[in-house]
């Protein structure tokens, strides 16, 4: 509720900004639900979020190591569509490759979300929490990774 309050207070200085939300830890789907209702709640109050970010839990070097796995991309994707179903009110929702791996995040496109993310050049606090997805794409990595999902849609 105090991040929402102030995340607010920057939207009403004229200021801009994005949300995210982590998921596939401790939470169950119905706190997804809860959150996603509440960022759309604040993005009709003052309609300054950007972007909304989903991003996938990874264990590996956490407390949670052992206990718990990654999430899945069945998860993965469904948090991307239902994301786009409730936060009908962003105009953008991003399939974050760093977090996802840069397959499910380019599926994630075609699941209800509209963006990649930048060229990251040197990721590290994904990888050393055990994301697979790569430490960096460059501009043409990204141009020909999004080509390739629309030469798909021709064939």
């Amino acid at each position: 509720e105090r991040w929402l309050e102030v995340a607010g207070m920057v939207h009403e200085s004229g200021l801009k900004s994005n949300c995210t939300m982590l998921f596939g830890h401790i939470e169950r789907p119905e706190h997804w639900v809860d959150h996603l209702i509440r960022l759309r709640e604040q993005q009709d109050i003052s309609g300054g979020f950007q972007c909304f970010i989903p991003l996938a839990f990874h264990p590996e070097n956490t407390p949670f190591e052992g206990h718990m796995g990654p999430t899945d991309g069945f998860d993965d994707l469904k948090v991307i569509a239902v994301s786009r179903l409730m936060l009908d009110n962003f105009d953008h929702i991003k399939s974050y490759w760093v977090m996802l791996t840069q397959k499910i995040a380019q599926v994630g496109l075609r699941f209800g979300a509209n963006d990649l993310d930048g060229t990251i050049i040197d990721e590290r606090i994904t990888k050393a929490a055990g994301g697979v997805a790569g430490a960096g794409m460059t501009r043409q990595q990204i141009e020909d990774f999004i080509r390739e999902l629309r030469d798909q849609d021709v064939a």
